[in-house]
């Protein structure tokens, strides 16, 4: 029902922190085949579903590591125990995915991956008890880029495809992004060593003002896409992030407003980069509460009057 499974199928597993009545994992569902390369995600279930599906994109840096024991970016721990829990216990049934990455595989792969995982959610919503006009995403930094471009682009379903996965459109109808990469030229002059090297190698090309470089770079840039029909857009910026400049997400938050679409900059003064802007544990309490105004920008967007 849900295409092939690998391992534990439906094998109920549980996160960290949950009791066992909370929230089932249903693992290494296939969502695609590139090349006879199995696309895989899981499925995370929470015990109080509310009919929305969330696309979970963990940040990477584009990159995953080229070993068989390397771990599957789909099950990034820090990232899925800081950002899944919340969402769960909100009733959203959260899908986490991996995808094509470097060094082995360049833009737009990644992207496609993601478009390819909005339209298999759609797809087989009914049978995740969901509604598929009500599916939105979250990610982190390069996930974040991925997401937003996908939203951004809002791709139509493919009427004469004969594989009805890609008969669906990959639209999303919400995001929230986490230190989102927007304008991927700016990026990959102006962050540190660390974002510049991410992203030149994702690209893998060195920016330039030359055709087809500079045209590629606008390609893969999710401002260039912003028009009135983007989904409402929740920016989580650090100010003092020096991997994705704070400048990207405020760029973003005026393209968008400049198309009359809801969009709002959250800022985390002092907050650098990573999944809690390297907060470390150490509370900060004059930090807005970003995993709360995560899940009120889905509620608002998401749920049904």
């Amino acid at each position: 029902m849900h295409g092939m499974i690998f391992g534990m199928a439906g094998a109920v597993l549980f996160m960290a922190g949950y009791s066992r009545a909370e929230v089932r994992i249903e693992r290494n569902v296939v969502y695609g085949m590139y090349s006879g390369l199995a696309l895989l995600l899981d499925v995370h279930c929470p015990e109080k579903p509310n009919q929305c599906g969330i696309l979970f994109v963990a940040g990477s840096g584009w990159q995953a590591p080229l070993t068989y024991d390397a771990p599957p970016l789909k099950e990034k721990a820090v990232q899925n125990d800081i950002w899944l829990p919340p969402l769960l216990r909100a009733g959203y049934t959260v899908f986490t995915i991996n995808h094509r990455a470097a060094p082995r595989f360049h833009y737009p792969a990644a992207l496609e991956d993601v478009q390819r995982a909005v339209r298999f959610i759609r797809c087989h919503a009914k049978d995740y008890g969901i509604d598929q006009n009500r599916i939105g995403g979250v990610a982190g930094s390069s996930g974040a880029h991925l997401v937003c471009l996908a939203a951004m682009l809002g791709a139509p379903g493919i009427t004469d495809d004969p594989d009805p996965v890609n008969r669906e459109p990959a639209t999303l109808q919400c995001i929230v992004l986490r230190a989102a990469p927007t304008d991927m030229k700016q990026m990959a002059l102006n962050a540190d060593t660390d974002g510049i090297t991410y992203a030149v190698s994702f690209m893998d090309m060195v920016p330039s003002n030359a055709e087809p470089t500079a045209k590629i770079y606008a390609e893969a840039s999710p401002i260039t896409h912003v028009s009135f029909s983007a989904p409402p857009t929740l920016l989580l910026h650090g100010d003092a992030d020096k991997t994705v400049p704070y400048q990207q997400s405020v760029a973003m938050e005026n393209a968008l407003h400049a198309v009359n679409v809801p969009g709002k900059l959250l800022t985390i003064p002092g907050g650098g980069h990573g999944p809690d802007f390297e907060a470390e544990g150490k509370p900060h309490p004059e930090w807005p509460d970003y995993l709360g105004e995560t899940v009120r920008w889905l509620d608002r967007y998401l749920k049904k009057e």
